[in-house]
């Protein structure tokens, strides 16, 4: 079997990370692991210098991006990540909701 082939296999953010080789937290994942995987899928989705590599130097790549994707949620969190469309939106609305403090003093 190949690597995608093994890939395919893979059903939670746990296997992914175990498969891998990524060290995790448990408490991380339970709170991130839709966000973990998207960020995972953003970050291959990025990477252009796939093509060609064989199993070893995809799996070496793979891994990389899962540990930088589980990274992103150890030091942060999934709104200030916005890694979701719904996050994205939010942010949005708050920055329009902005008021300065200089428009609220008395000219």
């Amino acid at each position: 079997m190949s690597f995608k082939d093994d890939l395919e296999d893979l059903e939670t953010a746990e296997d992914f990370l175990r498969f891998l080789g990524v060290s995790y937290e448990q408490r991380v994942v339970n709170v991130n692991r839709l966000h973990i995987l998207q960020r995972f899928h953003d970050y291959l989705s990025a990477d252009t210098g796939m093509e060609g590599l064989d199993d070893e130097g995809m799996a070496a790549r793979y891994s990389a991006h899962l540990q930088r994707a589980y990274q992103d949620f150890v030091v942060s969190n999934a709104i200030a990540e916005k890694t979701f469309k719904v996050h994205q939106d939010e942010a949005k609305r708050m920055a329009d909701r902005f008021v300065p403090l200089d428009s609220l003093l008395p000219t």
